[in-house]
């Protein structure tokens, strides 16, 4: 991870463009929970939902899902996946165009903390903001979060 020296001025919050959650599951019970997780967020949040990854891809060593969703988001869903994630580990993490810190340093883990290979991220240093793919939501919510 990378250590900033002490004099370094503080990142803003604006250099947040969105926010990734990434769903874990292990088997077909945690699966099956994941699916019901997903279809109660598609219907409350306008998200961004990814495909399902039933074996390990790129950083993730477990088997998941991405939701993207922008940062005006974040207050609403990541209190209602706080109380609704039915016991599956989620990584939040923000996109700032520095993937390696934004998975590894800048993120947040709802449950148990799962290994994240940072070995395949790359590590940025200027701002990166090219690199982030927009949220084009693919949800239309119908219920009240």
């Amino acid at each position: 991870m990378n250590r900033l020296p002490d004099t370094a001025a503080p990142r803003p919050v604006a250099a947040i463009a969105s926010y990734h959650a990434h769903v874990y599951f292990d088997g077909p019970a945690e699966r099956e929970t994941a699916a019901w997780l997903r279809d109660r967020m598609a219907e409350r949040f306008a998200v961004m939902l990814g495909r399902w990854h039933d074996r390990p891809v790129g950083p993730h060593a477990s088997p998941m899902y991405q939701v993207a969703f922008d940062v005006a988001d974040f207050a609403r869903l990541v209190p209602w996946l706080m109380l609704n994630r039915r016991g599956l580990s989620i990584l939040v993490h923000p996109n700032t165009g520095h993937q390696y810190d934004d998975h590894l340093s800048n993120a947040l883990w709802l449950g148990p903390a799962l290994p994240i290979n940072g070995a395949v991220l790359p590590r940025g240093t200027g701002d990166g903001a090219g690199a982030i793919d927009p949220v084009v939501p693919n949800t239309t919510p119908v219920l009240e979060a």
